[in-house]
């Protein structure tokens, strides 16, 4: 066998083995006597020094070869090793080693800042934005904000485009207010739209620091947005009441309103005050339309001129292209058959939007009184075109009527000149709440045929309101209706109403739902019947808006406690509910029957709040009179009629009531019948009393009225 010499012994190896195993409660205790020294283990033969006599534990060879006393518990000194397998130490990992393993190294955690995806986003549209004001490539920054996703974020899309916009040139401008438009509805929505401008108008101040005339910028931008009809005109008054009276950005929305919107001629202005176009002038583009359009009447290529307007690039301008080649007809009588063919054409590939097309023909309306200066028979002509292009589908129906109500008709000189009164009329019975007064300014303005056109305008300024003007409108209907209102004139206002249900939407979002309480408040307070609803229902499309609105009015007549539920709707004048308004009214007349004063029951009526409701008033008096057989009741109607507190509608319609239920009211007063006629030979010599009352066609009022 080999000499063993050099080499531990099978011995010294297992107490070799029981102290590594023991290492660790070994070394915790320094005055233990170790294994190694128990057994008197020495180095083995053939080393370069002797250690003999020097117990293990106190000697340890370095890497040098010298001997080195060593530390307690076996941790050697300089050039040693360190204790038996000691862990307490840092290790250390040599990237060298061929046995080196990257999974060894110790983990080590890194800062990271968190990224708001806001921040992001904002970061990924300036990108965007420049790239479309170097490159003009509308279609491309809309692919590009598409597949940015985020859509929630598009109002701050809006307030960048903006803001950088108003930093640069009138071509950034121009451009900038191209892309809102070519972005509504398809890629943002509207009232994403409306929501990034009133980001702006919050941040105006903000603004005002870096750009001196941010304030005359951002309203003229905010005006651009209406006139491409992007905004709606609403949206001023509703953005007005969210901002702080101080701040700049009302100053914005009253600029825009005052200098840009309300001018004449204010949405050529507000077009053409950045050039109208991207890269020419306005001036320009209507010289190339004008051009192009009478090339087409010499050759009558109709693909080349729509591919000649495809060209010019202007899209939101095409209105001008409608307006001028209408005027080219009138002034070309053989060009007529062209243009129509040109307008059909361009309508049909959809060249020319629906939008497009209307404003083009209100645009023209609008200037047809110049227009008749150089053309005499140009009223004429534009009217015999409006059924053409509605005939070949590619005029909206809808201008029509618009029209009429927007006064931009042939002959809108007096219309246009009532609805400003009746806006500034309703106004102020907003305000004082006089309805005699309003009554009488009606009266002085001497257009009844406008009478529809005045119910439509009271109803949509109302919805845009508060509750208190809503009820105001519904009081005021039924006092008109029984004044110098008939029920087709208000049946006629209501399908108005219904026609641009969709419409007012835009500016209203709860417009359907305002609408059909209007509705159902007008039977309650017998302003209609309900046979009423039948006719402004046939008088819709059934899959319209309207048709909706009215179904719903229904529904709400039809449900349990309908009259109370509606009266109370928008606070039913003072809030009281039909029964505690009963209530009060037969207290006040107790009071008064006993020995009270005219003049204070008369202010107890009207304290009420509900001249709808007078009509109650009139019956309790009535049934008063005749139980108590005290004709002094006769002397407060007589009063509240000459005060104008109770209206000779409200009057009719008490006297109405008696007649209706004068069977059992016999049960309990005998004379009943005797005593109503003498009442309303009374009150027909005092004028109290429509005409018709007692006619046939008073017997279907009262019977409708107990039906309702």
């Amino acid at each position: 066998m080999a000499s063993n010499e050099g080499f531990l012994t099978n011995e010294q190896r297992e107490v070799l083995k029981i102290a590594s195993q023991n290492v660790e409660s070994l070394s915790s205790s320094p005055k233990s006597p170790t294994l190694l020294s128990e057994h008197n283990i020495k180095a083995p033969a053939g080393g370069k020094a002797s250690t003999a006599g020097i117990a293990v534990r106190h000697v340890r060879r370095s890497h040098s070869g010298k001997l080195v006393r060593v530390k307690k518990d076996g941790a050697g000194g300089k050039g040693t090793w360190g204790k038996l397998l000691d862990t307490d130490g840092e290790s250390h990992l040599d990237r060298n080693d061929p046995n080196y393993d990257s999974g060894e190294e110790p983990y080590q955690l890194v800062g990271s800042t968190v990224l708001d995806p806001l921040d992001e986003y904002k970061k990924a549209v300036v990108s965007i934005i420049e790239e479309y004001f170097s490159t003009g490539d509308v279609e491309l920054a809309a692919s590009e904000l598409r597949e940015l996703g985020s859509t929630g974020y598009h109002p701050y899309f809006i307030k960048r485009l903006v803001s950088i916009a108003m930093d640069r040139h009138d071509k950034e401008k121009e451009m900038a207010s191209v892309l809102l438009s070519a972005l509504y509805a398809d890629v943002i929505s509207p009232s994403q739209i409306q929501d990034g401008f009133f980001l702006l108008l919050e941040s105006v101040d903000d603004l005002a620091v870096d750009i001196l005339d941010a304030v005359d910028i951002l309203a003229l931008f905010l005006a651009r947005a209406v006139v491409d009809d992007i905004v709606p005109p609403a949206f001023l008054n509703r953005a007005k009441k969210g901002l702080s009276e101080s701040s700049k950005g009302v100053q914005v929305i009253q600029i825009a309103d005052k200098s840009y919107l309300s001018a004449p001629h204010h949405a050529e202005l507000v077009e053409k005050r950045w050039g109208g176009s991207t890269h020419i002038t306005v001036e320009e583009v209507k010289k190339k339309i004008t051009d192009l359009l009478r090339e087409y009447v010499e050759n009558g290529d109709t693909i080349e001129a729509c591919r000649c307007i495809r060209e010019l690039g202007v899209s939101f301008f095409h209105h001008e292209v409608v307006k001028r080649s209408l005027v080219l007809a009138m002034e070309i009588r053989t060009a007529e058959p062209l243009m129509l063919k040109l307008l059909k054409e361009a309508a049909e590939e959809g060249l020319i939007s629906s939008s497009q097309m209307v404003k083009g023909f209100s645009r023209l309306a609008e200037s047809l009184d110049d227009l008749a200066l150089d053309i005499p028979s140009a009223k004429a002509l534009f009217r015999s075109l409006i059924p053409k292009a509605i005939s070949e589908g590619w005029l909206d129906a809808s201008f029509v009527k618009t029209s009429v109500e927007d006064g931009e008709v042939p002959d809108d000189a007096k219309l246009r000149r009532y609805k400003e009164e009746a806006v500034t009329i309703i106004h102020e019975y907003f305000l004082s709440d006089d309805i005699p007064e309003l009554i009488q300014s009606l009266v002085d303005l001497g257009t009844p045929e406008y009478n529809s056109i005045f119910l439509k305008k009271l109803i949509t300024l109302a919805m845009d309101r508060k509750n208190r003007e809503k009820e105001m409108a519904s009081v005021l209907l039924a006092s008109l209706h029984s004044e110098i209102f008939s029920s087709e004139d208000i049946a006629n206002g209501f399908v108005m109403l219904l026609e641009s249900a969709e419409d007012t939407a835009l500016d209203i979002l709860d417009a359907s739902n305002e609408l059909a309480l209007f509705l159902a408040r007008a039977v309650i307070d017998d302003v209609l019947v309900p046979h009423n609803l039948e006719e402004i229902s046939s008088k819709l499309p059934l899959d319209s808006s309207g048709s909706e609105t009215v179904r719903m009015a229904r529904a709400l007549l039809s449900a349990r406690h309908a009259g109370e539920r509606i009266l109370r709707c928008w606070g039913g004048g003072s809030g009281w509910a039909v029964e505690d308004a009963k209530d009060k009214i037969l207290k006040l007349l107790e009071e008064y029957e006993s020995g009270g004063v005219v003049a204070e029951a008369c202010q107890c009526i009207r304290d009420l709040g509900m001249p709808f409701f007078n009509h109650e008033v009139v019956k309790k008096a009535l049934v008063m009179a005749m139980e108590k057989k005290n004709d002094r009741m006769l002397d407060l109607l007589q009063e509240c009629f000459t005060e104008g507190l109770i209206t000779i509608n409200q009057m009719t319609k008490g006297f109405a009531r008696i007649k209706d239920g004068l069977e059992d009211l016999a049960l309990d007063i005998p004379n009943a019948e005797e005593k109503f006629s003498f009442y309303v030979e009374h009150a027909q010599k005092k004028g109290w009393l429509l005409p018709s009352f007692g006619s046939s066609g008073m017997d279907a009022f009262v019977t409708q009225t107990a039906a309702s």
